[in-house]
C-alpha cells in the first residue's frame, strides 16, 4: 500500500485526466490525436536520413503503438509519407524498424502490411538496379523482408519472432510428410534471403578498419541483431524437420534438401564467426557458435547430438507484451465521493423524521396495524437488500481501481528499472567510446604513415590502371567497329541480294510483257489481214452480184416474156443484197471496234512499257547506289582491318622494347631463370613465329581473316618479349663468356623482331616480310639454353626412376660389404696383433663397427621416408613418375647415396691400412668427417618434401644424430689409438755427437720447411678442388634454379 500510494503521489494528476476523457466522443477523439502525435513522433525520430543506428526507445514506442492499436495502420499512415523511394538511407531504417515490428509487434502487424507487398516489390526493384552501397542492401532487405510476410501468411502458426516448442513444431506440419517436405523447402528460401543480407553488408564494409565503432557501420550492422535472432532460429528448425523427414523418406529423395543444408551451414557458420568477432555485436548479443562439422542427417541418433543455438540479448526492462495498457473505461475518478448522500438523510428518508418513529412513542406504537409492521418490514428488508448490493458494486469497483493502480505501478518501475538500465548502459558505453578513442587515435597515426606509404603505390598503380583501361577501350572500340563493319557489310549484302532479285523479276516481267504484246500485235494483224480478206472478197461478189443484175435487167428487156421470173429473181436478190449489206455493216462495225480494241492495247502497252521501264531505270540506280555504298564500306572495312593489325604490331613492338629496356635495368640484375624454362620459351617463340607466318599468307590471300593475324603478332610480340627477358634472366646463373653470349643472342632476337615488326607496319612490304633471320635468331638462343642444360636433365622417366632404386641399392650393399670387411679385420687383428697395437686396434675397428651399423639404420630410415614422400605426393602416378616430376630432388637423392657408399668404402680401406700398419691416422679421421657430410647430406636431401610432423622424418633425423655420434667416436679412438701408438716411440739422442745432432736439426729445419710449402700448396689445392666440387654439384643437381623462371 505504501508503494501504491506513493506512486499517485508522483503521478496525481494522470488517473483524473484519463478519466475526463472518457466523457464522451471529444474525449476519444483527443486520446487518438495524441496517440497519433506521438508515433508520428517517434517514427520520423527512428527512421531519418542520418546515417546513425536506429534508437532502442524509438523503436519500443513503435512497437508499443501496434499493441495498442492492435494493427499497424497508424505505422504505415505515417512511413507512407516519407520519400523511401528518393533516400537509400532512409528505405534502410524503415526496413530495420519494419523488421522489428514483424518480430516483435502484435500479430496483426503482418496482415495489416500485406496490403502493401506491391509497394514493397516495386520499391526493391528500383533500389536494385544500384551496385553499390546502401542501394543494393536496401534491394536485398526489402526482399528478406516480403519473403518473411509471405512465409508468415503462409504458416500462421508460426509467430513473427520464430519461437515455438517442438510439439507446435510437429503440429505446424499436421503430422503430414509432405507438408514438412514443403515447409523445409520455404525455410531454406528464408535462410537464404537472411544469409543474402548478411552477406551483403560484410561484403559492403571495410572489415580491415574498426568499422563496427563508427557511427556509419553501426547503421549498417545494427539490422543484423534482428538477422542473428531469425537464422538460429531457422537453423534449429532446419535440422529437426531434416531429421524427421529422414525417418520417414528415402536418404536419395532428400540428396538435394542435404546439399543444400550443406551449404547455408558453412556459409552460417562463418558469418556467425566472423559477427562474434566485432566489438559492436559483443556488448548486444552474445551468439552462438555452431559445432565444427554438419549433424550426420543419415544417422537417426545424430539427433540428440544436436543442441539448439541460443542467441542471449542482455534482458530488457520492459516488452511489449509486458507492456500494461490501461484503458479508460475501467477508472474512476477518485475526486468523486463514494457516498454522496449523509446517512442522515437516507435514514429520514427510509424511516420518516424523528418524532414519526420515536421508539419512545408507545401511543404511536400501539396504535399501528399488523399489515403496516408486514409492509415496514418488506420495504426495510428491499432497501438493505438494494443497500448490500449497492456496497458490493462499491466494492467490485473500488477493486477494479486498486488493479489499475497496480498497473501503473508496475509501469512506473518498468520505466525506473528502464532509465537505471539506460543509465549504466550509456556509462558503460562512455567508458567503451573513450577506449576505442584512445585506439582510434593511435590507429589514426598509424593509418597516417601507412598512408603516406600507400600513396605512392596507388598513384602507380592508378598509373598502369590508365594505361590499361586505355589499351582496353582501344580493344573494345576495334572489336565494336569491326562488329559493326560487318553487320553492315551482311545488311548491304542481303540488299544486294534483294535488288538483284527484284531486277531479275522485272526483267522476266518485261520480256513477259514484250511476249504478250508481240503475241498480241501478230493476232491483231493477223485477224485484221482475215478481216480485210473477207472484206474484198464481199466487195468482190458485190460486184460479181451488179455485173449479174445488169445482165438480168438487160435480159428483161430483151425478153418480157420471162418477166415473172426475173421480177422474182430480182426480188430473191434485193432480199440477198439487203443482207450483204446488213452483214457488210456489222462486219465494219466489228472492224472499227477491233481498231479501237488494238489502239486501247496499243496505249496500254505503250505506258505499261514506260512505267517498266521507269521501274528498271530505279532499280538500276538503286543498285548502283547499294554497289557504290557496298564498295565504300568495303573499302572502310579493310581500312578498319588494317587499322586493328598496325595496332597489334605496335603494342607487339611495345612489349619487346620493353622487354629490351629491361636487360639494362639494374632492378632486372637480382631476376634469375633456368635454361630448361628458356629453351621453352625459345620453342613456343619458334612454333608461334610458324603460325604467324601461315596467318600472314592467309591474309594476303583473304584480307578478311585479319582477327587471326592479329591474334599471332599480339602472342608473338608476348612470346618474344618473354624469351627476351628469360634469356638475360638466364644468364645472371652462368659464367660471364656464356653471359655474353646469351646476352648478345637476346639482344639480336629483339633487334630482328623489331625489323619484322617495322616491315609489317608497311602495308606494300607486308607480302615481302622474311621471318628467317628471327627463326636463325631464336634457334641460335634455343641452342644456347640447350648447352646450358644439367646433364641429368638427358635422363629418361623410366632410367631416373631405376637410378634412384639402383644407388640406394648399391649403397646399402656397399655398407654391407663395409661391415663384413671391418668384422673379418678384427679377427684378423687379434688373431696377430698383441699388446697396445691389438688394444688400439679392436678399439678403432669397433667404433667403425658401430658407425657403420649407424649407417646402415640411417638407410633404412631414409628408404622409409622416402616411400612415404613418395606414396603421399605421387597421387594416381607411378613411382618412377614421381621421381621423374620431382628430378631435382631425385638427383640429390642419388648423389648423397654415392656419397655415402664412396665414403664407406674408403673408410674400410684406410682402416685396414692402419691395421696393417701401413696407413695413417689422419685418412681415417678424414674419412670419418667425409662419410658425416656425405650423411648430413643424404638427410638434408630425403626430408626436403617430408612433412614435418611425420614420425619417419624423427626417426631419420635420430639415425642422423647416431651416425654423427658414431663418427665422434671413430675420431676419437682414432685420436686416442695414435697417441698411445706414438708414446712408444720415443726419441733417444743419448749415443749422437754434436755434429750429428747439429745434422739432424738441420734435417729436421729443412723437413719443416718442405711439409709447411706443402701444406700450404695442399690446402690452395683442396680450396681449388672444394670449388670444383661445389660447380659440378651445381650443375648436375641443378642448385639454385627454379623450373619455371623467375624473372
Amino acid at each position: 500500500m505504501d508503494r501504491v500510494k506513493s506512486s499517485m503521489q508522483q503521478v496525481p494528476n494522470a488517473i483524473p485526466k484519463v478519466i475526463r476523457r472518457t466523457g464522451g466522443a471529444n474525449s476519444l477523439e483527443l486520446e487518438r490525436e495524441n496517440f497519433e502525435r506521438v508515433q508520428a513522433v517517434s517514427i520520423n525520430k527512428a527512421i531519418n536520413t542520418q546515417e546513425v543506428a536506429v534508437k532502442e526507445k524509438h523503436a519500443r514506442t513503435c512497437i508499443l503503438g501496434t499493441h495498442h492499436e492492435k494493427g499497424a495502420h497508424t505505422f504505415w499512415a505515417a512511413v507512407n509519407r516519407l520519400p523511401l523511394s528518393s533516400n537509400a538511407v532512409l528505405c534502410w531504417k524503415f526496413c530495420h524498424v519494419f523488421h522489428k515490428l514483424l518480430r516483435d509487434g502484435h500479430p496483426n502487424v503482418i496482415k495489416d502490411s500485406m496490403r502493401n507487398k506491391a509497394d514493397l516489390t516495386d520499391m526493391s526493384r528500383m533500389w536494385g538496379h544500384l551496385s553499390e552501397g546502401y542501394g543494393k542492401l536496401c534491394s536485398i532487405y526489402l526482399k528478406l523482408l516480403i519473403t518473411k510476410m509471405e512465409f508468415h501468411i503462409k504458416n500462421p502458426r508460426f509467430p513473427g519472432n520464430l519461437q515455438m516448442s517442438n510439439r507446435q513444431l510437429d503440429e505446424a506440419g499436421e503430422n503430414d510428410v509432405n507438408n514438412f517436405f514443403q515447409l523445409t523447402v520455404e525455410m531454406f528460401d528464408y535462410l537464404e534471403c537472411e544469409l543474402n543480407l548478411f552477406l551483403g553488408v560484410f561484403s559492403s564494409l571495410d572489415m580491415s578498419r574498426s568499422v563496427s565503432v563508427t557511427a556509419a557501420g553501426q547503421c549498417r550492422l545494427a539490422p543484423l541483431i534482428q538477422v542473428i535472432l531469425d537464422c538460429s532460429h531457422l537453423y534449429d528448425y532446419t535440422v529437426k524437420l531434416l531429421f524427421k523427414l529422414h525417418s520417414c523418406l528415402p536418404a536419395d529423395t532428400l540428396q538435394g534438401h542435404r546439399d543444400r543444408f550443406q551449404e547455408q551451414f558453412k556459409k552460417l557458420k562463418s558469418l556467425f564467426y566472423r559477427s562474434s568477432n566485432l566489438q559492436y555485436f559483443k556488448r548486444l548479443i552474445q551468439i552462438p557458435q555452431l559445432p565444427e562439422n554438419p549433424p550426420n542427417f543419415l544417422r537417426a541418433s545424430a539427433l540428440s547430438e544436436h543442441i539448439s543455438p541460443v542467441v542471449v540479448i542482455p534482458a530488457e526492462s520492459s516488452s511489449p507484451e509486458s507492456e500494461h495498457v490501461v484503458e479508460t473505461d475501467d477508472l474512476v475518478d477518485t475526486d468523486v465521493p463514494v457516498l454522496p448522500a449523509p446517512v442522515e438523510t437516507k435514514f429520514d428518508d427510509l424511516f420518516g423524521t424523528s418524532a414519526a418513529i420515536d421508539p419512545f412513542n408507545f401511543n404511536s406504537q400501539n396504535g399501528m396495524r399488523k399489515d403496516d409492521k408486514d409492509r415496514l418490514i418488506e420495504q426495510l428488508t428491499r432497501e438493505i437488500q438494494a443497500l448490500k448490493e449497492e456496497l458490493e458494486s462499491f466494492r467490485l469497483e473500488s477493486g477494479r481501481l486498486c488493479q489499475a493502480l497496480r498497473g501503473r505501478v508496475n509501469e512506473l518501475e518498468a520505466e525506473l528499472a528502464e532509465q537505471s538500465h539506460l543509465r549504466l548502459q550509456a556509462v558503460g558505453e562512455s567508458e567503451f567510446l573513450k577506449a576505442e578513442l584512445d585506439d582510434l587515435r593511435r590507429v589514426r597515426e598509424d593509418t597516417e604513415k601507412e598512408q603516406r606509404s600507400l600513396t605512392e603505390i596507388e598513384r602507380k598503380a592508378q598509373a598502369n590502371e590508365q594505361r590499361y583501361t586505355k589499351l582496353k577501350e582501344k580493344y573494345t572500340e576495334l572489336v565494336q567497329s569491326h562488329a559493326d563493319l560487318l553487320r553492315k557489310n551482311a545488311e548491304v549484302t542481303r540488299q544486294m541480294t534483294v535488288a538483284r532479285a527484284a531486277q531479275d523479276e522485272v526483267e522476266a516481267v518485261r520480256k513477259e510483257m514484250q511476249e504478250k504484246v508481240k503475241a498480241a500485235q501478230e493476232a491483231a494483224d493477223r485477224q485484221e489481214r482475215e478481216q480485210l480478206e473477207h472484206l474484198q472478197e464481199l466487195q468482190r461478189e458485190l460486184v460479181s452480184s451488179r455485173a449479174e443484175l445488169d445482165s438480168l435487167k438487160t435480159s428483161m428487156a430483151s425478153s418480157q416474156q420471162s418477166s415473172e421470173v426475173l421480177g422474182t429473181q430480182l426480188a430473191a436478190l434485193e432480199s440477198e443484197k439487203a443482207e450483204l449489206v446488213q452483214s457488210l455493216s456489222k462486219v465494219e462495225a466489228e472492224l472499227a471496234a477491233r481498231g479501237e480494241e488494238l489502239e486501247r492495247v496499243q496505249s496500254s502497252l505503250v505506258t505499261e512499257r514506260e512505267s517498266r521501264v521507269k521501274s528498271a531505270e530505279t532499280l538500276q540506280n538503286q543498285l548502283n547506289e547499294k554497289e557504290s555504298r557496298e564498295q565504300a564500306l568495303e573499302s572502310q572495312l579493310a581500312a578498319a582491318r588494317w587499322a586493328s593489325l598496325q595496332g597489334a604490331v605496335e603494342e607487339a613492338k611495345k612489349i619487346i622494347q620493353d622487354s629490351l629496356a629491361q636487360i639494362d635495368d639494374p632492378a632486372h640484375i637480382s631476376c634469375t631463370s633456368s635454361a630448361d624454362y628458356l629453351a621453352s620459351r625459345c620453342q613456343a617463340s619458334l612454333e608461334c613465329m610458324e603460325r604467324l607466318n601461315s596467318t600472314r599468307v592467309a591474309f594476303l590471300a583473304d584480307n578478311t581473316g585479319v582477327s587471326e593475324l592479329v591474334r599471332a603478332v599480339t602472342q608473338s610480340g608476348h612470346l618474344v618479349g618473354d624469351t627476351i627477358v628469360q634469356g638475360s634472366a638466364t644468364s645472371h646463373m652462368v659464367p660471364v663468356e656464356q653471359a655474353d653470349a646469351l646476352s648478345e643472342s637476346v639482344k639480336v632476337c629483339g633487334a630482328e623482331a623489331l625489323a619484322l615488326l617495322g616491315q609489317m607496319k608497311q602495308q606494300d612490304g607486308l607480302a615481302a616480310v622474311d621471318s628467317g633471320k628471327l627463326k636463325a635468331a631464336l634457334e641460335a638462343v634455343l641452342a644456347t639454353a640447350e648447352k646450358l642444360r644439367p646433364r641429368g636433365l638427358e635422363l629418361q622417366q623410366g632410367e631416373l626412376g631405376d637410378l634412384v632404386e639402383q644407388e640406394m641399392a648399391a649403397t646399402s650393399a656397399a655398407v654391407e660389404s663395409a661391415a663384413a670387411r671391418i668384422e673379418e679385420m678384427l679377427n684378423n687383428s687379434r688373431a696377430v696383433d698383441t699388446g697396445i697395437k691389438m688394444e688400439v686396434n679392436e678399439r678403432i675397428l669397433a667404433s667403425c663397427t658401430e658407425l657403420m651399423q649407424a649407417i646402415k639404420e640411417l638407410i633404412l630410415s631414409s628408404k622409409d621416408l622416402q616411400r612415404d614422400i613418395v606414396e603421399s605426393g605421387r597421387g594416381a602416378a607411378s613411382m618412377k613418375e614421381f621421381y621423374a616430376k620431382n628430378s631435382r630432388w631425385t638427383e640429390g637423392l642419388i648423389s648423397a647415396s654415392k656419397a655415402v657408399g664412396w665414403g664407406a668404402t674408403v673408410m674400410v680401406d684406410a682402416a685396414d691400412l692402419v691395421v696393417q700398419g701401413k696407413g695413417k691416422f689422419e685418412e681415417l679421421m678424414v674419412c670419418s668427417h667425409e662419410i658425416a657430410a656425405s650423411t648430413a647430406q643424404l638427410v638434408a636431401a630425403s626430408k626436403v618434401k617430408a612433412d614435418k610432423d611425420s614420425t619417419k622424418l624423427h626417426r631419420l633425423q635420430q639415425a642422423s644424430r647416431g651416425v654423427t655420434q658414431a663418427t665422434a667416436a671413430v675420431v676419437a679412438s682414432t685420436k686416442s689409438g695414435k697417441s698411445q701408438i706414438e708414446e712408444t716411440d720415443t726419441m733417444d739422442f743419448s749415443s749422437m755427437t754434436l755434429t750429428q745432432i747439429k745434422r739432424q736439426e738441420m734435417d729436421a729445419q729443412v723437413l719443416v720447411l718442405e711439409l709447411e710449402t706443402r701444406l700450404q700448396k695442399e690446402r690452395e689445392r683442396l680450396g681449388e678442388l672444394r670449388k670444383k666440387h661445389y660447380e659440378l654439384a651445381g650443375v648436375a643437381e641443378g642448385w639454385g634454379e627454379d623450373e619455371e623462371g623467375t624473372g
